[in-house]
């Protein structure tokens, strides 16, 4: 490869985080290369009905939204790839990006994998995810209004989960495998305080009920082996998320428990200059598709002021006097 080969901004993943970057970098003539990887638009492509994000009146299917994500990209010159990055080299200028045996070189980079919702493995759990099955309350807990639910999980996040949904649903069953709960005493609590939130303990989720929507979960009781029925209209899995950043081990800073990209202040610089992170892959408070897009946002307008900054240093360079 020779310098005109180097482009001004790759961005690593394809979805709504990735797909705003390459927009913004689009329109600001940095030529994006968008490396979406097989399986893009993330997990808005397990989402049906999208209602909460802004411009979308009468909502929009999630895998909809991402295809119009996409286009609109692409209509402003964004490139795409659509395969997995392998490998990535960030310790020298111009970044290296590998997938399989072709070698992409850039000036900045912006890292979009987002991350992905723990899953209970179950075949019926796959079958009516967006039937019923969800990973996101904020997202989904206005669908449930005065219907019954079960979560699954014993953390911060279920009890979260399980609290938020006792706005809307007329009954919230709590599913732990445990008696003990990892959530911090106060989140545990808030859940107990509520009355329409129902704790099933030392118990498991075996089977998720349903032909085309969920109609209720089977749990097993761990101890006694006891198989029972709940119904239940909606099953929401609130046992945690892993960020996508397997690649980047050993490259950009992590948090040491959660394994999410770290980013400076309020932007989205990492420890290397000139690499950025937007989206879920360091969000793990947030995890909406509009905070993901905004994020996206500004990570390109960080590509772009530091790429003016280093040209402007550069340039400087160039023009000091020789001694």
């Amino acid at each position: 490869m020779n310098a005109s080969d180097v482009r001004e901004v790759i961005v690593i993943g394809g979805a709504a985080a990735g797909y705003t970057a390459a927009l913004y970098s689009a329109r600001a003539n940095m030529r994006p290369l968008v490396i979406e990887g097989v399986n893009w638009g993330g997990q808005l492509m397990i989402t049906s009905d999208v209602e909460n994000y802004p411009g979308y009146p009468a909502g929009v299917l999630g895998p909809e939204m991402m295809q119009e994500f996409r286009k609109q990209a692409e209509r402003f010159g964004a490139e795409f790839v659509t395969d997995d990055v392998t490998r990535v080299d960030f310790s020298e200028r111009p970044f290296r990006v590998w997938v399989g045996d072709d070698e992409y070189r850039t000036e900045t980079v912006i890292v979009a994998t987002g991350a992905n919702a723990r899953q209970l493995g179950l075949e019926s759990e796959r079958s009516l995810q967006g039937r019923g099955v969800s990973y996101c309350a904020v997202c989904d807990a206005a669908f449930f209004r005065d219907k019954e639910v079960v979560v699954v999980g014993g953390g911060d996040s279920a009890m979260e989960e399980a609290t938020f949904l006792a706005r809307f649903a007329s009954k919230v069953t709590l599913v732990h495998r445990r008696e003990v709960f990892r959530a911090s005493p106060i989140m545990v609590d808030r859940a107990r305080a509520t009355d329409k939130i129902e704790f099933v303990l030392d118990s498991v989720v075996e089977e998720v009920l349903g032909d085309g929507v969920v109609t209720g979960v089977v749990i097993r009781n761990v101890k006694t082996d006891e198989r029972t029925e709940i119904p239940a209209d909606g099953l929401f899995v609130a046992i945690g998320h892993d960020p996508n950043t397997v690649l980047f081990k050993g490259q950009l800073d992590m948090d040491a428990q959660s394994g999410y990209l770290v980013t400076r202040g309020k932007s989205t610089e990492t420890n290397v200059p000139g690499v950025f992170a937007a989206g879920d892959v360091q969000d793990d408070v947030y995890r909406q598709a509009v905070t993901a897009a905004g994020s996206g946002c500004m990570a390109a307008l960080d590509a772009e002021r530091w790429l003016a900054a280093e040209q402007g240093r550069l340039l400087d360079a160039l023009a000091a006097p020789r001694s």
